[in-house]
């Protein structure tokens, strides 16, 4: 029986100089290297693709993962996926029991129907116990249209103390919360790969990374990619980068959440004119989709677009200063 592999060091071709540039490059465990392509591994560790491939199905034997297993084995996997509360029973009870970890929940709408209001709030529930509908974890946030606010985050922290009658410390929330300011697209996707060093450092402690949240996916392409012309080119790099996120999910059983724009379509005769931005490429990328839209005062509506597994529905919920609430 061979001896199990746990270091990168020990896989077959990896040496003291490729396991170095492996580890500068963000490929810090075993689990890392079976998920990457041959092509970016071949990059990253300047050796050919030939060996990259070996080194990736050593890894993958290693880690256990990308061989065909049965569909017992798979429902047994699935316990391991955690549901994080939004805060109110309507909004869970349409998503299932809460957001998912593994997959990316992606909420879309104009601008003011809540996008960034939720984004905060589950930066706090996240850091519950579990009994509470916590995942008892810390957030890494990707902030690229400069919208986080702490001061939202103390007040919210106040409402989740009331709700679940625990006292919670504003302070040490926010010290949970790792928050990046992405100023383009490129720099964003690099903070999405710079997100698994960081969830790597903290996998031991006593509150790992259970949530990324991207707020805008979106809103940098959009702004640098103009025209048809370069429409190929930036559907293939927010491909890539959802793809990168989807993976740190699966990694670290976290829960993806991004918010995405919408466009306005003047041309639709009938039905709601306004469309997500991202076309195809984000729409099936997303495991769940949901349309946000204003309602009278705080009101807010959420509608369950697309998921693999739920019916679709709507949730009506309210931004309040306390946060969500029913």
């Amino acid at each position: 029986m061979d001896e199990k592999i746990t270091m990168i060091e020990d896989l077959p071709g990896v040496g003291p100089a490729t396991a170095e540039k492996l580890r500068e490059a963000g490929f810090n465990s075993i689990e890392a290297i079976a998920v990457a392509s041959p092509a970016d591994l071949s990059v990253t560790a300047e050796v050919g693709e030939a060996t990259a491939a070996k080194i990736i199905i050593a890894a993958r034997s290693a880690a256990d993962v990308g061989g065909f297993e049965t569909g017992d084995r798979v429902l047994e996997r699935r316990k391991l996926v955690g549901k994080l509360t939004t805060g109110c029973e309507a909004f869970d009870e349409l998503m299932g029991g809460g957001i998912e970890t593994q997959a990316i929940t992606e909420f879309y709408g104009e601008f003011g129907c809540g996008k960034t209001q939720i984004a905060h709030h589950l930066a706090v529930n996240v850091q519950l116990p579990e009994e509470h509908g916590g995942l008892d974890g810390s957030v890494i946030m990707i902030d690229t249209e400069n919208t986080f606010r702490p001061e939202r985050i103390a007040q919210m922290v106040e409402g989740t103390s009331h709700r679940t009658g625990e006292e919670l410390d504003p302070v040490e929330i926010l010290n949970n919360i790792h928050v990046a300011r992405a100023y383009n697209s490129n720099h964003q996707i690099l903070l999405a790969e710079s997100a698994t060093q960081l969830a790597e450092e903290l996998k031991d402690s006593c509150k790992p990374v259970r949530l990324l949240i991207v707020d805008s996916l979106t809103a940098h392409f959009r702004a640098e990619y103009v025209g048809r012309g370069t429409l190929a080119d930036r559907q293939q790099k927010l491909n890539k980068h959802m793809h990168e996120l989807l993976k740190f999910g699966d990694l670290f059983n976290a829960a993806i959440v991004v918010t995405n724009q919408v466009m306005s379509k003047p041309d639709a005769f009938f039905g709601d004119p306004t469309k997500p931005i991202g076309g195809h490429i984000v729409g099936h990328t997303a495991t769940f989709r949901l349309y946000l839209r204003k309602s009278k005062g705080e009101k807010r509506i959420a509608r369950l677009v697309d998921s693999p597994c739920l019916p679709e529905g709507e949730a009506v919920f309210s931004v309040t200063t306390e946060g969500l609430t029913d």
